[in-house]
């Protein structure tokens, strides 16, 4: 009876360690919200093929057969990206703080941005989100607002998002979300302090894609597939630039959507313009 039990115990511990040895990636804790690394299928933070790869919940994930970001990760590559960023000069204040690996952990956070409708209609609001993101960063240079400072974003109408004193609520970030009521709404949903601490949002750059993202889904995620390019320019700066406003950033920023198309293998589709 000694020897049998001790075979069983021998044959019990091959198969534990063949059975962890079949999956590496559980030799981190489970925690998703992994701050730039991947989530594996399984629930854990890390790096690689075990945890980027298939079943990939979140961040930059390798492949569109994950969920939490694949899809937008396949097509959003190293080449789309950086084919962007590293057209900002060595002095900006935006290279190196704009990366993928930032955007695609934000973009888990919102799991139907460049997800929705057919492969098509997810290029193109990827190209669309993109054209904004460059027309307004200058090719990912500016973190902050040129001169914003010294402008005044505080709409003391506004009683739901009360101005802080001493707080500059001006353009920063990759769609340069400004005023009180917008940095009030994005702190309350995505997790910091918008009125008291609209800083972070130029000092963290997760946060600042979240902010970037939660515009766009707010305002443009709708109006892409189903009225055109153009109704995304109206969302973000009707006024300033629609009706004739202001025809020459219109046409800017059609030109980056229109070759961020062609980039992406897909037709812009009808009214690029507002």
């Amino acid at each position: 009876m000694v020897a049998k039990n001790s075979s069983l115990a021998i044959i019990s511990s091959i198969l534990v360690l063949v059975v962890a040895s079949s999956f590496p990636q559980l030799s981190s804790g489970q925690n998703c919200g992994c701050n730039g690394l991947c989530c594996s299928k399984w629930g854990y933070c890390g790096t690689g093929n075990d945890y980027c790869g298939s079943g990939c919940r979140e961040g930059p994930c390798y492949s569109s057969g994950g969920g939490g970001g694949g899809g937008v990760a396949s097509i959003v590559s190293d080449a789309f990206f950086n084919g962007i960023a590293n057209q900002a000069g060595s002095w900006c204040e935006g290279k190196g703080f704009y990366t993928r690996s930032a955007f695609l952990s934000a973009a888990s956070s919102y799991p139907a941005f460049g997800t929705t409708g057919s492969t098509d209609d997810a290029k193109r609001e990827i190209a669309a989100f993109f054209a904004h993101v460059t027309h307004e960063t200058g090719h990912f240079c500016y973190i902050n607002e040129i001169d914003g400072a010294s402008r005044n974003y505080c709409d003391s109408s506004n009683t739901q998002y009360p101005c802080v004193p001493g707080k500059g609520y001006f353009g920063r970030g990759p769609i340069q979300i400004s005023w009180n009521y917008n940095y009030g709404a994005a702190g309350n949903s995505i997790g910091f302090n918008g009125l008291n601490n609209p800083e972070i949002v130029g000092q963290n750059n997760v946060i600042s894609f979240k902010t970037g993202l939660w515009f766009w889904m707010n305002n443009c995620h709708s109006v892409i597939k189903s009225q055109g390019f153009g109704a995304t320019i109206r969302a973000i700066n009707g006024n300033l630039e629609c009706n004739g406003a202001n025809p020459g950033t219109v046409s800017a920023r059609v030109g980056y959507y229109t070759d961020y198309c062609r980039q992406l293998g897909v037709d812009p589709g009808p009214n690029l313009r507002c």
